[in-house]
């Protein structure tokens, strides 16, 4: 993957750094970061040697290093599109706008993001489609779609929403978002020896069970039980599907994960199974809390899926030229 060797990107909301490690699977080079979070920079100064700059709104511009690929998870604030319509100038006050005046000063080949699935059609479509306005306007041809971690890799359902825009004066016309692979994981396939989860088991006398506990792999999550009244993080589900959607948020006994019925006892996936069901190396370093785990692991981003993402951008039969052509931060290498 030779095209995107010498190219610069930047790390906006970087979290815990899935993107990052998605760019530097194709050889691509990190010059910034931004994350607020103090806890979530812990983890990523850990891994990566670097402690993320804070808070993008407080950065100006130019004080951002020049890059030819911008990388951003962003959290979805909506903002009404209501009454001025100013374009640009509607997107402030939300954090979609610091992605629009990033590119609007720095101009970067390519703008790769990713956001829950609800933004589509976040009032009626209303939101999304001024998004897109916007990004047409600073000089960008958008391509997104709605795909399923769980197709391309691990054994999460996990759907998000992809965008991958392209600066207009390549002449990207046609973008294909990958496939689902042929084959799936399991979530039988990362769990953890029983000896290494003992304090993640759920004993409570209000678990509840199905009849039919024998299945099939299926890629998506099997419901097999509940935890007092089924409420959200007290489903029980069955290890020969794939794991929920991972959160940062959310109550109940199973808390952030779901339950698993896991070799006869009802518990948590542990901080070191949800890294592997996002995808993330099993040698990642956690040095955060248990708690502060699940929120990272479950703001994170799936990395399979941004691989298969960036392996068909790197597959444009054009790319390389039009990187040669066209991007002098990937010629400068100086810095």
């Amino acid at each position: 993957m030779k095209k995107f060797n010498n190219l610069k990107f930047i790390d906006l909301f970087a979290g815990i750094g899935g993107f990052r490690l998605a760019m530097e699977h194709y050889g691509c080079r990190c010059v910034f970061s931004s994350e607020i979070d103090e806890q979530a920079c812990i983890t990523y100064e850990t891994n990566y040697g670097e402690k993320p700059s804070g808070d993008i709104t407080k950065i100006e511009s130019q004080e951002i290093p020049e890059h030819d690929i911008l990388c951003g998870g962003f959290p979805c604030q909506a903002f009404s599109i209501s009454g001025k319509q100013k374009g640009f100038e509607d997107t402030r006050g939300t954090l979609f706008f610091e992605i629009a005046r990033i590119t609007q000063y720095h101009k970067p080949l390519l703008l790769f993001l990713e956001n829950v699935k609800n933004l589509v059609r976040h009032d009626n479509g209303k939101t999304f489609s001024h998004m897109l306005s916007i990004l047409d306007n600073l000089g960008y041809t958008v391509f997104y779609k709605v795909l399923n971690a769980g197709h391309y890799g691990v054994p999460q359902f996990r759907e998000r929403a992809y965008m991958v825009c392209f600066r207009k004066d390549l002449g990207v016309h046609n973008y294909l978002f990958p496939e689902p692979l042929n084959s799936y994981s399991y979530l039988q396939d990362i769990l953890l020896p029983d000896n290494d989860t003992q304090k993640y088991v759920i004993t409570r006398d209000d678990i509840v069970l199905s009849d039919n506990l024998k299945h099939s792999n299926q890629a998506k999550p099997i419901r097999i039980g509940t935890i007092n009244k089924g409420g959200q993080g007290e489903r029980i589900y069955s290890p020969y599907g794939h794991a929920i959607t991972l959160s940062a948020h959310g109550g109940g006994a199973a808390a952030k994960t779901g339950a698993y019925l896991i070799n006869g006892k009802v518990r948590k996936l542990t901080p070191r199974e949800c890294c592997l069901a996002q995808g993330f190396p099993a040698d990642f370093k956690i040095p955060v809390s248990d708690g502060q785990a699940y929120k990272q692991f479950g703001n994170s981003v799936a990395i399979p899926v941004l691989k298969s993402i960036i392996k068909n951008v790197v597959e444009l039969h054009q790319f390389e030229d039009m990187v040669i052509n066209t991007s002098p931060a990937s010629l400068n290498t100086n810095d």
